[in-house]
């Protein structure tokens, strides 16, 4: 699809690949980089095909809010492997080549996996909310078929909503410049070497920051507001910390998500005279929570370390 806007969009069309040049100021040893990404990628898929294997195995974890933690592994896994690979192979073998069918796919696929985040923490976030706030009606609106529709909502809506940014990515000519000073196929990267208008793209990703994240964010505050609220009127001071501590490590991951995205969004709107910064935050946010996310589940719930233990064959008592 992307191949045939790309043909028809002008005959003047020179370009027929785009060359990843990595890590802008530090080519010459950009490869050293290799080792600690290639260690990021290796831990962010062993933790989070554990965290499907714990929760698979564990009964005490077949529980419907452990279903959101196991499709949040599987976007994790997603969105690492989306990048990862093509990372290394340029760091390894310096192959910076990548067509433009290609590269459009990994910008669709990445803008996808990142929206689907959010949208599982807005789900998880509902959990918490109807489970401290609503506890007599959560077997009623916390069931099987609403972790199914929430999913399918969610993906439905990220696979639909991010589907222009490709799209109008790929009409625009590039008529000579096709190096891009960075690790991956990013919206504003790309666009940046067109020689038409690319204004459409800016105002399409302004607008789908604003108008996916920025109302999952706004879920998530209200959740965690009512939450609060909620908590702050018990009398017993050990069951307000019992409750607030079931969403401390949620509460971690989403301030960690969205606090580095706005990072990205200023480095990236503000002309930094080192380029490098906003690159090596954009990677770093691609790999760093698909390794964070398992690692603070388990060590901030119980259930989980437990279910590790067992798994691993560790006696949990000395734990």
């Amino acid at each position: 699809m992307f191949q045939d806007l790309r043909d028809s969009n002008s005959s003047e069309f020179q370009v027929s690949e785009f060359i990843l040049m990595g890590f802008p100021g530090i080519h010459s040893w950009q490869h050293w980089l290799s080792l600690p990404l290639a260690l990021l990628y290796l831990l962010a898929l062993s933790a989070n095909i554990l965290i499907l294997i714990i929760i698979n195995q564990e009964a005490t974890l077949h529980q419907l809010m452990y279903h959101f933690l196991g499709i949040l592994a599987v976007v994790d896994m997603g969105l690492a492997t989306t990048i990862m690979p093509k990372i290394l192979v340029i760091l390894w073998f310096n192959f910076k080549p990548i067509s433009l069918p290609e590269c459009f796919v990994q910008m669709y696929v990445i803008h996808c996996f990142v929206v689907m985040e959010s949208g599982i923490f807005v789900c998880m976030a509902i959990d918490r909310y109807v489970a401290i706030c609503r506890p007599l009606h959560y077997p009623i609106i916390i069931t099987e078929s609403f972790v199914v529709k929430a999913t399918v909502f969610m993906a439905l809506r990220n696979s639909v909503s991010t589907m222009p940014v490709p799209i109008l990515a790929a009409q625009r000519h590039y008529c000579f410049q096709n190096q891009i000073e960075h690790c991956l196929c990013s919206n504003l990267g790309v666009t940046s070497l067109s020689c038409d208008d690319r204004k459409i793209n800016s105002i399409y990703q302004l607008l789908l920051a604003w108008t996916l994240m920025g109302s999952d964010l706004g879920l998530i505050i209200l959740s965690y507001a009512l939450i609060l609220h909620s908590v702050l009127k018990l009398n017993s001071a050990e069951a307000a910390s019992k409750a607030l501590s079931t969403c401390t490590s949620h509460l971690i991951l989403i301030l960690f998500f969205y606090t580095v995205l706005i990072v990205i969004s200023i480095t990236h709107s503000a002309a930094m005279a080192v380029p490098l910064i906003p690159v090596l935050l954009n990677v770093l946010h691609n790999v760093i929570p698909p390794v964070f996310n398992p690692m603070v589940y388990v060590l901030k719930n119980k259930e989980l370390r437990q279910g590790l233990y067992k798994v691993l064959k560790l006696d949990s008592k000395s734990n």
